[in-house]
């Protein structure tokens, strides 16, 4: 088309230092190369620059796309509300998270990267191996050496890196090296814990605990599994477990606190523990939750359910008396009393002193039917399989349930029950009568509900466990002004077939305010020793009892509970130093 205009405009074209007359033959670009190189070279830089410009121009475009729309290779997610229409990326991490009763995080997600290799692409695999092993000092050589030498297509070599591991080995830039999204699960609380929420697999998969037991809800939902548990209570429970299983030198501890009118547990902990982010030479002791699988035999606690028959079934009223002036003879064996008063005991008396004789002596006047209905009803002859966590224990029981059965378990023998078991039967017993199967998540109606005793035995009990407190042995858990009430329990441990004196699980089991209950709180110590301060005694008045004295003293305050103080109870409750029975 140019050549064509020059010919037609049949005008002289001037060249530098000659004249040249355009006709019809003339060819502009045979001009151009031939006969002008400069002129050449300068129509190429213009055709360059205008391409470079139009590519530039489309990448511009596409950046400034990209930007304010936010579309790109993250995935989106459409989120609408009734003001609003946005997208958010897709969230990475597939686990839901856990929280406590008021929204804290107990458990959670983070977003991490494994490293692979596809073997056949590694070009040298000692070489790779060599500057693997200086980044990733806890792989040894060897390890990382045999992996890439296999003769497979893909092989892991260390999952959840750090971002900075990250960096260094994709600096590297070794072929067949290559990096996938994951997530780590991350225990903010450490030990806190450990045996309660349990913990995942390297795959983020549960295999103990809550997360064992919620794991297809947690990975199939994104909405967060709440519980009951109270962060702040349970760090201060544990510390005062913690601290009184070191004072008196204890193999571990149980401590857990209960809403007593809806069942839901607060706090729940087992000692020795672990922290899931460092599942590191832990011991199966550290591993076992006690609360929910140890199974044992509580003891005298299990007086708080016998008196508790005794007045239901209308054999026993507050005023009868009973001959503990001498033991019980039965046909293989004789109940004696711990530090025994040897005269006539009323029921009070009864759980003051912590009779034996007393107790075995109300159970026999029953009888082995009502019992076993009564303690059945209480929940202490089944599992409880309902409740929210994988490890679970079911009761042991007699195979023969004979006079001398009937009688032992009236104080605490013979039954083998869990310490989640014991303190649910109380709370039933206290809280007006209304068992209720234990939970540990929040908003939890639907569980089994039936009454055990009338409102009226619930009342008697409270009064009867105050005087327990007040005048009995639990006296070093009178703290004053929260009305607490309770029972404690000492039981020999059965090693190989025998009691032993010195090898004693001690409890002491409680509730507060005693005129109106709201919480029960068990602590349980798994052979503490005698010390100076005990004067060398290991029953649960000299350990267990302070224990859980301290730990309300602590956490009533954190429960938004009033003291109340009596003058004529400070008077009466100085410090005195008694004596602390069964």
């Amino acid at each position: 088309m140019i050549g064509n205009f020059f010919s037609k405009s049949r005008k002289n074209f001037y060249l530098p230092g000659q004249e040249i007359k355009l006709d019809k033959s003339f060819s502009f670009s045979r001009y151009s190369c031939e006969s002008d190189p400069l002129a050449m070279c300068k129509n190429r830089m213009i055709f360059a620059m205008l391409m470079f410009l139009l590519v530039f121009s489309v990448i511009a475009l596409r950046l400034f796309f990209v930007c304010l729309s936010g579309y790109g290779s993250v995935k989106e997610t459409i989120v609408a509300d009734n003001d609003s229409f946005y997208a958010l990326p897709e969230n990475p991490i597939k686990r839901a998270d856990i929280l406590d009763r008021n929204g804290t995080i107990i458990a959670t997600s983070l977003p991490t990267v494994n490293l692979y290799a596809v073997p056949s692409k590694i070009i040298n695999p000692k070489k790779a191996a060599q500057k693997l092993a200086a980044i990733l000092p806890d792989i040894r050589y060897e390890d990382i050496l045999e992996k890439l030498n296999r003769k497979s297509s893909f092989v892991y070599i260390k999952r959840n890196l750090s971002p900075s591991q990250q960096y260094q080995i994709n600096y590297l830039g070794i072929p067949g090296l290559d990096f996938e999204n994951g997530e780590k699960r991350i225990y903010p609380h450490k030990n806190l814990f450990a045996q309660l929420i349990g913990t995942t697999n390297i795959d983020n998969l549960g295999i103990s605990g809550m997360e064992k037991e919620f794991d297809k809800r947690l990975r199939e939902s994104d909405i967060p599994l709440k519980l009951t548990i109270d962060v702040g209570l349970q760090d201060t429970i544990r510390r005062g477990l913690a601290e009184g299983i070191e004072k008196f030198n204890a193999l571990g501890g149980v401590a857990i606190l209960m809403d007593v009118n809806s069942a839901e547990v607060i706090s729940m902990i087992s000692l020795p523990d672990y922290d899931p982010n460092r599942m590191y030479n832990v011991s199966d002791r550290a591993l076992f939750n006690f609360a929910t699988k140890g199974l044992y035999e509580p003891g005298s606690v299990l007086k708080v359910f016998n008196a508790a028959l005794g007045l239901e079934k209308g054999n026993v009223k507050l005023t009868d008396r009973f001959d503990a002036t001498k033991p019980i003879k039965l046909r293989y064996n004789t109940i004696k009393d711990y530090r025994g008063e040897n005269r006539w005991l009323d029921l009070q008396e009864i759980l003051i002193y912590s009779s034996n004789i007393g107790s075995a002596q109300i159970a026999l006047k029953i009888g082995q039917e009502k019992q076993r209905e009564f303690l059945s009803s209480l929940g202490l002859f089944d599992p409880i399989s309902n409740f929210e966590v994988t490890e679970k224990a079911a009761p042991i029981l007699p195979r023969r349930w004979g006079e001398a059965t009937t009688a032992t378990v009236a104080y605490g023998y013979g039954v083998s029950v869990t310490p989640l078991h014991v303190i649910t039967a109380f709370s039933s017993i206290v809280n007006g009568g209304i068992y209720k199967a234990p939970t540990l998540l929040a908003d939890n109606n639907q569980r089994e509900t039936h009454r055990v005793v009338s409102e009226n035995t619930s009342k008697k009990m409270r009064k009867l466990l105050r005087g327990v407190v007040v005048e009995g042995s639990g006296k070093r858990a009178n703290v004053l002004g929260y009305e607490v009430a309770g029972k404690t329990g000492t039981a020999n441990k059965l090693v190989n077939g025998k009691y032993i004196d010195k090898k004693v699980m001690s409890t002491f089991l409680g509730t507060f305010p005693a005129s109106n209950p709201k919480y029960a709180l068990l602590v349980m110590l798994d052979e503490p020793k005698a010390t100076k301060e005990t004067w060398g005694f290991v029953t649960s008045g000299w350990n267990a009892v302070p224990t859980g004295g301290k730990i309300i003293t602590a956490i009533a305050p954190q429960l938004n509970l009033k003291a109340n103080y009596d003058l004529d109870e400070l008077r009466k409750n100085r410090i005195i130093e008694a004596s602390f029975e069964r």
